[in-house]
């Protein structure tokens, strides 16, 4: 076992406290990991405060993953010591469902074994990146390209697959317009790259206050929801909305300004059920959808697209001893657009 510097959540309502955790001993298709730098994620925030049930207390989170592989295991030949990884949502599935042989891993039918608070093939409960080190099963491992600044790598491990995925995969390209809700963790980095990709992008936010951040991202508009005349105004225009955000919305309303055969994919995560009416579906017929990060291969995809167009995650880097002041700023929507630890303040 390999003793490791972290900080754990203790319980739903506690603040996280440094602690020593144990990585397993690495295995024949193992990489032990230095982790530079993990980003926080809302889910983080969902994760350990209990919002989305009971979680195995105490708990390390953490699933923005860069660092640098200190030892590669006898049968590892993709990673090799030295070599600039990431680590995203996944550590583990089952290999041999359609899903994961198809390369979507992330639906494996087993159930995919998430970084942390899930439950590992060898039945010990996985702690995420908010650590000094990690062993990882080297098939769930992705190679950073040396063009993306490391620390800004680390937020696209989650945001930017999950944004990249459901762009890639109803064919955001030219000629399509597509609508961003929210300019957060992931609405900054879904702006970014659907404007690599050369779609027309329109950010719809609560107000207008992030609206020159917005425009200098790579929308094209930008429009506040708060205002009566914005959902008249852009009715039946949107291919693609991708929704950012984990807070309820009126679907119906976002929906209307799909044109026909549009799509709202959520990715954002709110605790709280959402509701629609079926005739809003119905009367041009629109979809509803949902997509939740990427397989490996796309998730490898998405780091040589960004390093290719220079895209990576704006971040404010803090030591570990403030995790739990960004927390309470995540929550206030006072970040642009992603906290990540610099895992060297945790010894």
């Amino acid at each position: 076992m390999v003793r490791v510097h972290a900080y754990a959540a203790p319980g739903p309502s506690e603040p996280l406290v440094p602690t020593i955790i144990e990585r397993r001993d690495v295995g024949p298709n193992d990489v032990l990991i230095e982790i530079r730098y993990a980003g926080v994620c809302h889910s983080d925030i969902h994760t350990v405060r209990g919002d989305w049930g009971p979680q195995p207390y105490p708990l390390v989170p953490g699933h923005e993953i860069v660092g640098i592989v200190t030892q590669a295991g006898s049968e590892v030949t993709r990673h090799q010591v030295g070599d600039r990884v990431g680590v995203g949502c996944m550590v583990n599935s089952c290999r041999d469902c359609v899903n994961c042989r198809n390369g979507d891993q992330q639906y494996c039918l087993a159930g995919m074994v998430p970084t942390y608070a899930g439950v590992d093939r060898d039945g010990t409960i996985t702690q995420g990146g908010y650590a000094t080190h990690i062993v990882v099963d080297a098939d769930f491992v992705l190679s950073v390209p040396e063009g993306i600044d490391f620390a800004a790598a680390a937020p696209l491990l989650c945001a930017g697959i999950t944004t990249y995925s459901p762009l890639r995969h109803w064919n955001a390209g030219p000629g399509k317009n597509i609508a961003i809700v929210g300019l957060g963790g992931l609405g900054h980095l879904a702006v970014k790259i659907a404007h690599a990709l050369g779609t027309e992008v329109t950010v719809l936010s609560q107000s207008l206050k992030k609206q020159e951040d917005g425009l200098r991202l790579g929308a094209d508009h930008y429009h506040a929801t708060s205002d009566p005349d914005t959902f008249p105004q852009l009715a039946g225009q949107f291919d693609l909305i991708i929704n950012t955000v984990s807070a309820p919305i009126n679907l119906d309303a976002y929906l209307r300004l799909l044109a026909v055969d549009g799509t709202l994919v959520n990715v954002g995560a709110p605790a709280e059920p959402l509701t629609l009416n079926v005739f809003t579906l119905i009367d041009a017929r629109r979809s509803y959808a949902g997509s939740l990060i990427g397989g490996i291969h796309e998730t490898q995809e998405m780091l040589n697209f960004c390093a290719e167009h220079h895209i990576s995650a704006d971040i404010e880097l803090i030591s570990a001893d403030k995790i739990n002041h960004a927390y309470d700023r995540v929550l206030a929507s006072d970040v642009r657009y992603r906290f990540v630890i610099d895992t060297t303040t945790l010894d």
